[in-house]
């Protein structure tokens, strides 16, 4: 008797896991530019308790009930290459995931974690694609380092939420996040 009871209450417990984990995340996350910078975003919304997906070449198709996009902007030509693509088509890509996310109301969180040394000819072409497609802009310091994000910002009227690193990127996403009825 005691032992199946016991396992009554370990299916109930699988149960409830797997209907937990089954619920669609609040945040899809996906790389602008096939960085690995997106990953360390995912860390630090799993340290504030956000649920999210990430997926690497997210497609229009392929959001679910999410409420926010999360894209992180980063160009890595050895990214694009294990993906498969071009530059032109990551730019296509991110337009056409931004389309259909304001479509269906999501709200469209553009981050840039990389500072200066993640800058560059190639992030710069993903960064001007990028800006104003935005909701709101998250960039670490040193990212903005010669006006372009500002000027971006400004023709688009977007503030520039800042954070001194990566690690500091928790306190302007819970402020977002929380804006926008995440937290």
């Amino acid at each position: 008797m005691k032992n199946c009871l016991i396992r009554i209450i370990q299916s109930c417990a699988l149960l409830i896991a797997f209907s937990a984990t089954a619920q669609a995340a609040d945040v899809v996350l996906t790389p602008f530019g096939q960085s690995p910078d997106a990953m360390m975003i995912k860390v630090v919304l799993k340290k504030l308790g956000v649920d999210s997906r990430l997926e690497k070449i997210l497609q229009a198709d392929g959001l679910q009930d999410e409420k926010v996009l999360i894209t992180v902007v980063a160009g890595s030509s050895k990214g694009l290459g294990e993906a498969g693509i071009d530059k032109d088509a990551e730019v296509a890509r991110m337009q056409a995931v931004a389309n259909a996310a304001k479509e269906i109301g999501m709200k469209v969180l553009v981050m840039h974690i990389g500072g200066k040394g993640r800058r560059g000819t190639l992030t710069d072409v993903f960064i001007d694609a990028a800006v104003p497609m935005a909701d709101q802009l998250i960039v670490v310091e040193g990212g903005d380092y010669d006006g372009l994000f500002s000027k971006l910002a400004k023709e688009s009227g977007l503030e520039i939420l800042t954070a001194k690193s990566v690690r500091e990127t928790g306190d302007p996403l819970r402020q977002v996040l929380t804006d926008w009825g995440i937290l």
